[in-house]
């Protein structure tokens, strides 16, 4: 067939036939792929070669091993990933500089240039559904089948994950199965001095594996910003990108380098994590926008294999959303003993959902769900009735005061201010100062000069936000600790009603975070400042012996202060109802 503008691809044509004939179940977002996939179909502008893809798959088959030496067989969801990698293409008019057939001098023309299509594809799938294998199919491709490949990278969180890529194009090496690969291993590595054609084309080497055919380098690299930055590879694979605590984003620092190339192409393959405000939950936030359709990107693939539920865990039925090559890759009855541990043991509770059904740790360590902590849309609550609550904190903490608005069908409007000093934010990490600095773009975070937080200018500047947004404050809710002061200037000036101590503790928490948690969990707190979507994703509860539950942070960098200004507020605001009748 060749290009088409018209065509069905093949692979993707058989798997939305078994989708609508009920044998393959897909959850929410495998489904607004498929919607982003029929509108490349309908678009006369991109182009399907079923040529490209199909070579790729004879390549593989032809050639390639598993790391144990088996031959290689394609799995279909191989075809159907790779298919969006190598099936789809654009032309685009561009300046192409000829030279004069005497050598001397050369002119611009025009020229029509065949552009693939795919730049990044993202793949979050169970794990055991060998993913890793996949990204040794594409690295093996580049090095041995494309010419114009020169450097190449695969990065993980650990060495041995990183290895998981390279292991197979090894074994490949050594088996040479096929035509081209026992062409490329003839000779000797050693043979430095005969004939060229003497010597190995290619080879495992200190450096990574190497063609010196085409002079072609993969190499491991470690998921490190600085390790990442200024690499102009032009193919990369990034494993487990949401398994490990990433506090930067890999994926945007190899961007930034390959994106100088022609047909760079970074794939990203991970299973869900349990690290919660990693660069990995900015990124899966970027992918849902385009999945809705929020920005248009055709130029990105994704995969996002999950249960919609986590009721489906006991629906074997259900099981495939999260892992399309089960009973393939992994057994049925693997996934049936790790059910019955993850109900027997709750340590393992939360790895199990999130590495075999793709679900984010759904409140059992950390307090709110990521689903829950997705912003909403915009809004304003200009010269709307309000509670007040403050967490003060004059150290590296934020000083945070967070606004209640009550709104109708039991929803309330959030906003919040925050406060630190300049030497508190000098002295971040690059990762956490490139997230701060979006808290203070969007007007939730405001830095005061000096090492420690003078609260008089604190209530000054607080005092200004109120007013300018003309917000009307009903009720003060207060956590006492380093409070006296403030508490003291705000009760002069606005009176002593309204004012609540809220103590800290499981005795006194319980029951408004229990309330705060239904609102979570029913979507009626409307916040839609992301440093609101920050502190929910880092709130983690103890528990007494008596189930009384405490709000806690897991690590001194993960602040939760404007989650427990809310809960002040709201505490204010349940004393206070009759001041907003």
């Amino acid at each position: 067939m060749g290009l088409s503008n018209t065509a069905t691809p093949i692979y993707y044509g058989r798997f939305r036939e078994a989708v609508i004939r009920g044998e393959i179940p897909v959850n929410r977002e495998i489904s607004m792929e498929m919607n982003r996939i029929d509108y490349l179909i309908e678009n006369p502008e991109f182009w399907y070669d079923d040529q490209a893809i199909n070579g790729f798959i004879a390549f593989c088959e032809e050639e390639l091993t598993l790391t144990d030496g088996e031959d290689l067989h394609l799995l279909e969801s191989f075809k159907l990933w790779a298919e969006q990698v190598f099936g789809w293409y654009q032309f685009e008019e561009r300046s192409v500089f000829e030279p004069d057939p005497d050598g001397h001098g050369g002119h611009y023309v025009r020229k029509i240039i065949k552009k693939r299509l795919i730049n990044k594809q993202y793949l979050i799938v169970a794990r055991g559904a060998a993913k890793s294998m996949y990204a040794s199919c594409i690295q093996n491709f580049y090095l041995n089948v494309d010419t114009s490949t020169t450097n190449q990278i695969t990065t993980a969180p650990t060495m041995k994950q990183a290895e998981e890529v390279l292991s197979p194009i090894r074994t490949s090496i050594t088996r040479a199965r096929g035509p081209l690969f026992r062409f490329l291993t003839e000779g000797s590595l050693q043979n430095t001095t005969g004939p060229k054609s003497n010597r190995t084309k290619l080879a495992s080497t200190k450096k990574g594996i190497e063609n010196f055919l085409t002079g072609s380098l993969l190499e491991i690299r470690p998921m490190s910003i600085d390790k990442l930055q200024g690499l102009r590879c032009k193919i990369a694979t990034v494993d487990e990108w949401l398994s490990g605590d990433i506090r930067e984003d890999p994926i945007g620092a190899i961007e930034q380098g390959a994106s100088k190339n022609d047909d760079w192409l970074i794939i990203a393959t991970s299973s869900e994590g349990t690290v919660r405000n990693g660069s990995g939950d900015t990124i899966k936030m970027e992918l849902m926008k385009i999945l809705r359709g929020e920005y248009y990107n055709p130029h990105v693939s994704i995969w996002y294999y999950k249960l919609d539920s986590l009721d489906e865990v006991g629906k074997p039925e259900c099981w495939l959303k999260a892992n399309p090559n089960l009973d393939r890759t992994v057994t049925y009855d693997t996934y049936q003993l790790d059910v019955e541990k993850a109900e027997q043991s709750p340590a393992a509770r939360n790895d199990i959902l999130a590495k075999r059904f793709g679900i984010p740790l759904e409140g059992y360590t950390y307090f709110f769900t990521y689903e829950e902590t997705l912003p909403h849309r915009k809004r304003t609550f200009w010269k709307m009735p309000c509670a007040l609550g403050a967490d003060l904190s004059q150290g590296d903490d934020f000083c945070s005061f967070t606004f209640l608005f009550p709104l109708s069908k039991d929803c309330f409007g959030v906003k919040t201010i925050n406060y630190i000093s300049s030497k508190t934010m000098d002295y971040l990490p690059l990762a956490m100062h490139q997230k701060y600095e979006e808290f203070m773009k969007e007007g939730s975070l405001i830095v005061l000069e000096g090492a420690i937080l003078d609260m008089m200018e604190v209530y000054e500047d607080l005092d200004h936000q109120i007013e300018r947004n003309e917000y009307d404050v009903r009720c003060f809710g207060f956590d006492p600790y380093g409070a006296k002061a403030f508490v003291a200037r705000w009760e002069t000036e606005n009176g002593p009603f309204g004012i609540e101590k809220v103590v800290q503790g499981a005795r006194t928490e319980s029951v408004p975070l229990g309330e705060l948690k239904k609102l979570a969990t029913n979507r009626n707190l409307l916040f839609d400042e992301s440093i609101m979507t920050f502190a929910m994703g880092n709130c983690i509860v103890s528990e007494d012996t008596n189930g009384n539950r405490k709000l806690m942070k897991k690590r001194r960098e993960a602040k939760i202060d404007c989650v427990a200004a809310m809960m002040d507020a709201f505490v204010a605001y349940k004393v206070n109802k009759d001041a907003f009748e």
